[in-house]
């Protein structure tokens, strides 16, 4: 291939999702995520029997009832926006003279991302650079997509330069659109009595063997109610989406919910600041269950402020980003 030929790529990277809410598709998906021993570290010989035997059967219904009441027109809200968000990153990164073509994959279900690296290297990237939609370092999401393109790159005789963006949980472009997406929601319908941020959970074992995930959720909430001149009184971070028995981050979100009615708090407003585009965990889970909690437990409001998703913003908090971690390779056009 001739030098002028070359180009870079950016593999955008998300978690995934199933290909219609349905009982099949979602055990179709379910299991490839609940099998990855980021997400379960429980021994293999254990673990998979149970997950076959009872989680996959029990779970695959309930979750596709779920998605059925958060899915388009076009399908997976997540899908939808991870593909939005690719292409305006595309054309942002454009319009600021980089040559580079902008992929999404994810990391469980389609477009997966050993196709979506083979489609990139096919169209002549020689480097790439891998950015996820996780905000917050953890081995359970960030850690499980360097597993997937370093078994893409073990099957592979020519492998291309490859980098990592592994978190931006403080990034000022991030924390601004946040805070002016929240500041919006205010303007249009007041401010709330709390403001709760909430963000995935994940096992407290993890934690203590060393995933930073807690404390860069921590640095996030304080420094986004620092952007947003709040208190420690007016905001509270949760922790949601808990999974089996064992302990995990606390706060959980929904009896922090319940407790903050039952001690009179008349309106919440919940926003998500670990997940950047909408989603199962932030449209049913939070907009959905959330609020019923809420209100059966004698709260008068709850307001769901959205992710960020496709907002001009956050496009080009992500593109400079991506610009960071380009720097030193030759992404202008051939002349």
């Amino acid at each position: 291939m001739p030098v002028n030929e070359r180009w870079t790529g950016v593999l955008y990277c998300n978690l995934g999702t199933p290909e219609a809410p349905t009982a099949p598709a979602v055990r179709t998906y379910l299991a490839e995520f609940l099998s990855d021993p980021r997400v379960v570290e429980i021994p293999r010989a254990a673990w998979l029997p149970l997950l076959y035997g009872l989680v996959l059967p029990l779970r695959a219904s309930k979750s596709a009832a779920k998605y059925a009441t958060i899915w388009t027109p076009e399908g997976s809200p997540l899908k939808v926006w991870t593909e939005r968000q690719a292409k305006r990153l595309q054309g942002w990164l454009g319009e600021r003279g980089h040559r580079v073509r902008v992929a999404y994959g994810m990391r469980y279900g389609k477009p997966a991302i050993a196709a979506q690296l083979d489609a990139l290297r096919a169209a002549g990237c020689t480097r790439i650079l891998v950015l996820t939609a996780y905000p917050q370092y953890s081995g359970t999401t960030t850690a499980s997509v360097i597993d997937a393109v370093n078994a893409w790159s073990a099957r592979q005789r020519h492998v291309p330069e490859l980098r990592f963006v592994n978190r931006y949980h403080d990034d000022r472009g991030y924390l601004q659109a946040l805070a002016h997406r929240i500041e919006r929601h205010w303007r249009e319908h007041g401010r709330p009595d709390q403001l709760v941020l909430s963000f995935h959970g994940i096992p407290e074992r993890a934690v203590r063997l060393g995933d930073p995930y807690a404390d860069e959720c921590r640095r996030t909430a304080h420094l986004l109610a620092e952007w947003l001149q709040l208190s420690d009184q007016q905001y509270t971070l949760t922790f949601q989406s808990r999974f089996g028995k064992a302990k995990w981050l606390e706060p959980y979100t929904e009896p922090t919910l319940k407790k903050l009615a039952r001690a009179g708090t008349r309106r919440v407003d919940v926003a998500c600041p670990g997940f950047t585009a909408d989603c199962l965990e932030t449209l049913e889970e939070i907009a959905q269950e959330g609020r019923a909690a809420f209100l059966t437990a004698g709260g008068k409001e709850f307001h769901y402020i959205p992710c960020l998703n496709d907002e001009t913003e956050w496009i080009a908090a992500l593109g400079n980003i991506a610009q960071q971690h380009l720097a030193g390779w030759d992404t202008t056009p051939p002349k």
